[in-house]
């Protein structure tokens, strides 16, 4: 019985490996670090302000992502498989998943700055906060490359 378990603890798609790389506490950090000059540039907020910005997007992209990454990553590893016939831990299906984090996390953040801070940023406002999450995101995929996830052993 155990080892059934076992099994199908092993069954997972690169979405769910992904976004455990992008809640980890250096890459939340790192996002905000990179972001910041970004909202400075969209809002010309001043500094406090710009900092609060930078944090309410971030949360909300964190929080909605939770949930909306893995499922429209279930989307694509369907999509991509029906439409490329491509395996799920390829080259394209990896980029696609960066893509599909890097789009969520920019409309979210978007709209945000939109409807919480009132700022009217248009499609070059999107295409300049895709720019900062590829910034953002690009390390919690590079890790997943160099430092891949190791299988769980119960012995030690």
């Amino acid at each position: 019985m155990l080892s059934n378990v076992r099994l199908l603890g092993d069954i997972t798609f690169p979405e769910l490996l992904f976004e455990g790389r992008l809640l980890a506490w250096w890459v939340i950090l790192l996002g905000l670090a990179v972001e910041l000059p970004f909202v400075r540039l969209l809002t010309g907020f001043d500094l406090k302000r710009c900092i609060l910005a930078d944090l309410a997007m971030n949360a909300a992209s964190t929080l909605l992502g939770i949930l909306l990454i893995p499922i429209l990553g279930l989307g694509w590893e369907i999509g991509a498989y029906r439409l490329l016939g491509k395996g799920s831990f390829d080259l394209v299906h990896w980029a696609g998943t960066f893509l599909l984090a890097v789009t969520v996390n920019s409309a979210i953040e978007l709209s945000v700055l939109r409807f919480g801070f009132k700022q009217k940023l248009g499609i070059r406002g999107f295409w300049w906060l895709c720019v900062a999450n590829c910034l953002s995101v690009a390390p919690a995929l590079w890790t997943l490359f160099y430092f891949p996830p190791q299988p769980y052993s119960p012995h030690p």
